[in-house]
């Protein structure tokens, strides 16, 4: 077995849905094979305390004999409303998980009405959980930085959400999206407790560290602006099958990482 790194990377799952689907303890049992220190699940609406057909305690026994954290959860908006609230808290309590984010949101996204509501069902969802040590935050996609009246929409989310709503900044996305990764970075400090990394711009089948994304201020910023708990990535092989591209990808930002810690 490949030694998990000492660095806080995790990995998106979503990377490789396939092969939850297909094989779920597999799936995770390789994962940590590949050095990965934990994983992020998707897709939790609320609905439910079971996650790819499995109760919540089986999945926490599955990552405990792996080794690997949960260092995430990317739920919908309605899974921090409401009765579907206690449901997340509880679910995520069992996972030893403390980041409950929105994966997406494109329709209230889309209008300045739309973000406000948005803003307010993150903010009463942060105060909610602070009890019980957890954290709300919104995850990046391209459409976030469509500009709204001069302003990106990112932009407008995080000046109105009070500052513990966590700004899941991920790099790959906002860049092809048309935003500034580094920008958003600098205008917001403190507020990218988890961070997802993806690269951008290289040839095809370019992972961390083959594109044209600048990981050097990217993750000085991370560190000395904001702290960063969990460096997240989300990048695997079509219909999220195989784990090539994840592994491959590890070893991209865990170079960059450990050429970062140097003084």
């Amino acid at each position: 077995m490949r030694p998990v790194t000492d660095l806080p990377i995790g990995l998106q799952l979503y990377s490789v849905r396939g092969e939850c689907q297909k094989d779920l303890r597999a799936t995770i049992d390789a994962v940590a094979r590949i050095g990965y220190r934990a994983v992020e699940p998707w897709g939790y609406d609320g609905a439910a305390v079971a996650w790819v057909g499995r109760p919540a305690a089986e999945v926490r026994a599955m990552l405990d004999v792996a080794g690997l954290a949960c260092c995430g959860m990317h739920v919908a908006t309605a899974a921090l409303q409401g009765d579907a609230l206690k449901r997340t808290v509880e679910l995520n309590r069992i996972l030893g998980n403390r980041f409950l984010i929105v994966a997406a949101d494109s329709q209230r996204m889309g209008s300045r009405a739309g973000i406000a509501e948005l803003a307010s069902i993150l903010d009463r969802a942060a105060e909610i959980v602070r009890a019980d040590g957890m954290w709300v935050g919104y995850h990046a996609h391209g459409f976030d930085f469509a500009k709204i009246e001069g302003r990106t929409a990112w932009e407008i989310l995080f000046s109105s959400t009070r500052s513990e709503v966590v700004m899941q900044l991920d790099n790959g996305n906002c860049a092809s999206g048309g935003g500034d990764p580094i920008a958003m970075l600098k205008a917001f400090p403190g507020r990218a407790r988890t961070v997802h990394v993806k690269e951008y711009g290289g040839p095809a089948g370019a992972v961390i560290g083959e594109g044209k994304a600048d990981w050097r201020g990217t993750l000085r910023l991370c560190r000395e602006l904001h702290h960063t708990e969990w460096y997240v990535v989300e990048e695997g092989g079509e219909d999220g099958m195989g784990f090539d591209v994840c592994r491959r990808s590890l070893a991209g930002i865990e170079r960059l990482l450990r050429l970062d810690r140097r003084p």
